[in-house]
Formats: structure tokens, C-alpha cells, sequence
């Protein structure tokens, strides 16, 4: 009720008024600073948080701020809230965790044209705080747990695969050079030995297992071995068979000697005595009768 007296709003300076019949409202244009109160807020995706904000506004006019509206910074506070809840209340969780810059843009731009017939200028919304409840809160963090413990995983498994490339690589080296081995093996003796180790082991030397694998005995020999194995010899007491005893004999000395060259043992020789043949008590290159 009333009317403003004409000229407006008044400056700074001196004023008369006229008791019972004048009154004088202040009104403050510096920028004002609230906080809102944390609003329980049911997310698009059916999440219940808490959230609360802070507004930035002031009034750039005061004729307006005092004729339109009863109580401007009343009415600014509770239009930021309920801003607050229809704006949060179409976003889900996720966009309101990583996108609060643009919720706070988006408020402004809200309350800024509905606060602007009343004479006031929001300058700037920000959101504070959002506080998730406790069962949620531990199913995240289990998640986001995992997620570090996924991408350790992943970069272990990338460290192990350089690792046994560069180990490829290096044995390829070696392998295309065989002194490079042999420098390999120096050095390890050179470690064991600057160790204070009361026994040391020594390897055996690779080179002299390859030599003793790659050897293959001649065609030859084989075939004497095979000869001499076939052959049966017999010795008997008659005088008749004593040449041939004699010349199996030195066959099979000869043959001994060539599996003796190649380090294959001989086979176990017969005897007889009494003319009934039995196997030697022991192996030897002999044939003998009695």
C-alpha cells in the first residue's frame, strides 16, 4: 500500500520525510550470497541424494524490487531451491556427479528469468555438495576397486609380454652368435665366484653335450655290428669245428673292437662244457671251451 513519491528512488545525500506519513526502505545492491539448504532429491534413475547449492544475485532495481514483490531476497531463496530439486530431478547420478558445471549454468539461466521482473540479477549457481547414501556409496567404491584393480592387471600383463619379447630378442642374438654364450657363461662365473659361497657348482659346459649329440656313427660300423650280432658262435670239444671256432673267434674279436670304438658293449658270448652251453658267469670278449 502506498506510493512512491516522485522521482524515484532516492541517491545518496540529505532527505526530509514526513513522520506517520513517510517511510523509507533500504535497499542493499551489493551482491547478495545464500546458501540453499541440502534437498532430498529422487534422481531420474531412482536415486536418492542430497544436494545442496550457492546463489550469487543482487538488485539492480530497487523501484521494482520494492513494488513487485513483497520480500525480493525471501522470494530468490525459495525459487533456488525448488530450482534446485526439478533441475536434479531429470538428470541421473552419473551426469550429476561428472556434469555439475552445466547443472550450475542451467540453474542460472532459470532463476536469472524468473527473478528478472522482480528487479534482481542472478550472477552465479554452485553446486556444493553431493551426498549419496552409505549402501551406494560402498557399492561404488567396490566398483571403482575393481575397475583399478582391471587396469593393473592389464599393465602387468603388457610388462610381461615387453619382457618376453625383449628376452626373444636377446636369445635370438645369442643364438646367431655362439661366443656370445660363451661370454654369458664367463660372466656368471665370474659372479658366483665374488660370492662368499663355501661350494660352488659348475654347469657343464654346453658345447661338448652338442658335439656328443650331433655324433652319428659310420655306415660301416653299423653293419660290422650287425654282422657280428647275428652270428652265433659255438665252441665244441671235437677237433672239427676248432677252425672254424677260431676264425669266428677272431671275427668277433674284430667286431668287439669296432663296437668297443663306437662304446657299444658286446654281446654276452656261449661256452660249452661237457657239450651242454650256458651263459659266462661273467661278460668277456673271449670265447674259450673246455
Amino acid at each position: 500500500m502506498g506510493r512512491i513519491l516522485p522521482g524515484g528512488a532516492k541517491g545518496p545525500g540529505l532527505f526530509f520525510t514526513v513522520p506517520c506519513l513517510d517511510m523509507i526502505r533500504k535497499v542493499d545492491l551489493r551482491t547478495v550470497t545464500f546458501d540453499v539448504p541440502p534437498q532430498e532429491v529422487l534422481t531420474k534413475d531412482s536415486v536418492t541424494v542430497a544436494v545442496d547449492a550457492v546463489v550469487y544475485y543482487r538488485i539492480y532495481n530497487p523501484v521494482v524490487a520494492i513494488t513487485n514483490v513483497e520480500d525480493a531476497d525471501r522470494s530468490t531463496r525459495l525459487l533456488a531451491a525448488t530450482t534446485l530439486r526439478n533441475v536434479l530431478g531429470t538428470k541421473n547420478l552419473s551426469d550429476i556427479l561428472s556434469e555439475r558445471d552445466s547443472i550450475s549454468g542451467m540453474m542460472q539461466t532459470m532463476l536469472d528469468e524468473a527473478t528478472d521482473p522482480w528487479g534482481v540479477k542472478v550472477e552465479r549457481v554452485e553446486v556444493k555438495d553431493v551426498r549419496l547414501p552409505v549402501q551406494l556409496q560402498r557399492a561404488m567404491a567396490a566398483e571403482a576397486e575393481a575397475a583399478r584393480e582391471a587396469r593393473a592387471k592389464v599393465i602387468a600383463a603388457r610388462g610381461e609380454q615387453k619382457a618376453s619379447q625383449a628376452l626373444k630378442e636377446a636369445a635370438d642374438v645369442i643364438n646367431e652368435s655362439p661366443f656370445a654364450i660363451q661370454l654369458r657363461y664367463l660372466q656368471t662365473l665370474s659372479t658366483i665366484s665374488a660370492e662368499k659361497n663355501s661350494t660352488i657348482i659348475f654347469p657343464l659346459p654346453v658345447d661338448m653335450l652338442t658335439q656328443f649329440m650331433h655324433r652319428k656313427p659310420s655306415s660301416t660300423s653299423i653293419s660290422a655290428i650287425h654282422s657280428s650280432t647275428a652270428s652265433a658262435v659255438e665252441l665244441g670239444g671235437s677237433g672239427e669245428g676248432g677252425g672254424n671256432n677260431s676264425s669266428d673267434s677272431s671275427h668277433g674279436r674284430a667286431s668287439a673292437s669296432e663296437r668297443q670304438g663306437l662304446g657299444v658293449p658286446p654281446p654276452a658270448r656261449r661256452f660249452q662244457v661237457g657239450g651242454a652251453s650256458s651263459t659266462p658267469p661273467s661278460a668277456t670278449n673271449e670265447a674259450f671251451a673246455v
